[in-house]
């Protein structure tokens, strides 16, 4: 007999299973039987909540990107961290590094998925923005940024980084540092910022 479990928890249980499925298999090579098989389910149970492959890792990139904003809006609002050293953080903490990150980038980065693309690029904004923009306007407070625009300057670096980095790995090294650079200079004079003020914070995300 199977159990009955709250349509929340059974959810849930649906998406752990499935992205870990994910991370081993890859997402071509799992099937909706995988996932139901590893679980102990109906099918009907699975299409009760999800009605295809696709929609499940819709809500695993949900999932991820929501908990990547609870992980970022913690390290922003801890005022015991200087204020440059949160902003870096901040940013560092989007960072999604295990193995299912890795599919999850691998599958949003294929034509065919570009919708689901753009839906992942639309939740980090929406969800980025505000909090990375309190930062910038306590560092207009503070003097280390000068706009009077906080919110659309975050906006703007963050569309100009999705463009300029979308394939960064692919780069030379000569290339790849050029244009890390020139990003570092926009940036700076997007927030008001003093040359060279984000030259340690943002290498240290990108690892130069």
């Amino acid at each position: 007999m199977r159990t009955v479990k709250p349509a929340e928890e059974r959810k849930s249980e649906i998406l752990d299973v499935a992205e870990q499925l994910f991370a081993a298999k890859g997402f071509d090579n799992t099937s909706t039987n995988d996932i139901i098989n590893a679980i102990g389910i109906a099918r009907g149970t699975l299409y009760h909540h999800f009605k295809s492959k696709e929609e499940i890792l819709d809500a695993v990139i949900s999932r991820i990107t929501e908990a990547l904003m609870r992980q970022a809006e913690a390290i922003a609002t801890d005022k015991s961290i200087p204020l440059l050293e949160r902003l870096t953080k901040t940013v560092m903490s989007l960072n999604v590094e295990s193995q299912i990150g890795d599919e999850v980038k691998l599958q949003v980065h294929k034509p065919q998925n570009a919708l689901l693309h753009q839906k992942m690029h639309q939740q980090l904004i929406g969800g980025v923005v505000p909090i990375v923009a309190a930062l910038i306007d306590e560092g207009c407070r503070e003097g280390i940024f000068s706009t009077p625009y906080p919110t659309e300057a975050v906006e703007m670096v963050m569309i100009y980084s999705n463009i300029a980095f979308d394939e960064l790995e692919e780069l030379g090294s000569e290339e790849r540092v050029q244009r890390i650079q020139a990003f570092i200079y926009h940036t700076e004079r997007i927030m008001g910022a003093e040359e060279g003020l984000l030259q340690e914070p943002i290498s240290k995300i990108f690892s130069i």
